[in-house]
């Protein structure tokens, strides 16, 4: 079981709490255990949106594996907002070096900064507070226009939405991306890409979409994927024509069903041999017979999304 403690401040922003607890609450279903925690320095929270939030003044009992997450709130740039104590700042600090992960939502950057978390790594945080934040944290390397930054279990996220997808990231890591998966379209959210998007799966790559037909297609292809999949197959799945299911899936995704089956295998097929395998082995391990195709897919890298 993993904890997640939320740390609120006054005037916290409301969908940067409820965003990423919704994501761990809903990876339950997934079969993921995360326990969700919220902490302040007072009792009673008041929101930047009018709805106050009641929190426990005792901090549970925090492990390595254990997440804090410090939400952003209304006012960062007004004098004292979002100002914890030094000891509350001392439990960021603490936490990390235990070998925990801190992790902020939008303006909740400038509290992992004033902890000194931010000194030499990448951040980031709401586009229209970059500038602020580079300027209080001369040391930090706020990087713009992404979604979310990791860096040593120092995890920021852009603002509002974004922490929606750092904790779908997170989640992804942890858990692996069927989970991740599988807790975005519960929660009926694109699977965004950002300046790191290498880092996203080819199984969320390709869920940016609400077409449930192709969801169907690629549930039974993600967990099939290194068997003989003819169309067929799938349209029966899909409960639809093949033709449908082509054209549905070029729609929804920018390539083929094959295709999508194929990097899937490919992606599989790099991790194995990242961990020593030998291309031949790798290859029969993704269901293929020799190590050539597998090869030719190599030398032909990934297929652009058109869609």
């Amino acid at each position: 079981m993993t904890r997640v403690v939320f740390l609120l401040a006054p005037d916290v922003v409301l969908l940067d709490v409820a965003g990423p607890a919704q994501v761990f609450y809903t990876a339950g279903s997934a079969g993921a255990n995360y326990e969700l925690s919220y902490v302040a320095e007072h009792p009673l929270i008041p929101t930047g949106q009018g709805v106050p939030l009641v929190a426990d003044l005792e901090w549970p009992e925090l492990q390595a594996d254990d997440i804090i997450f410090v939400p952003g709130w209304r006012s960062p740039l007004e004098p004292r907002s979002g100002a914890f104590h030094p000891e509350t700042l001392r439990r960021l600090v603490q936490h990390h070096e235990r070998g925990g992960t801190v992790v902020s939502v939008c303006s909740g950057a400038f509290a992992l900064g004033r902890a000194g978390l931010l000194d030499g790594r990448r951040c980031t945080t709401h586009h229209e507070l970059q500038d602020e934040l580079a300027a209080r944290n001369p040391w930090a390397h706020v990087v713009p226009d992404v979604l979310f930054t990791t860096d040593d279990r120092v995890q920021t996220s852009a603002g509002i939405a974004s922490g929606i997808d750092l904790a779908l990231h997170i989640l992804e890591q942890r858990n692996g991306p069927a989970v991740a998966t599988q807790v975005a379209r519960g929660m009926v959210v694109f699977a965004r890409r950002n300046g790191d998007a290498a880092q996203l799966s080819v199984m969320l790559r390709y869920r940016s979409h609400v077409d449930e037909l192709v969801h169907r297609v690629q549930d039974h292809i993600d967990e099939n994927f290194s068997d003989v999949l003819p169309l067929a197959t799938l349209a029966s799945v899909a409960k639809a024509s093949p033709r449908t299911v082509t054209r549905a899936f070029a729609n929804a995704t920018g390539i083929t069903p094959l295709q999508y089956q194929q990097l899937l295998r490919q992606e599989r097929a790099e991790l194995l041999i990242d961990q020593g395998a030998t291309i031949d082995a790798a290859a029969r391990e993704v269901g293929y017979e020799t190590g050539r195709m597998l090869r030719r897919l190599r030398q032909q890298g990934a297929p652009q999304r058109t869609a």
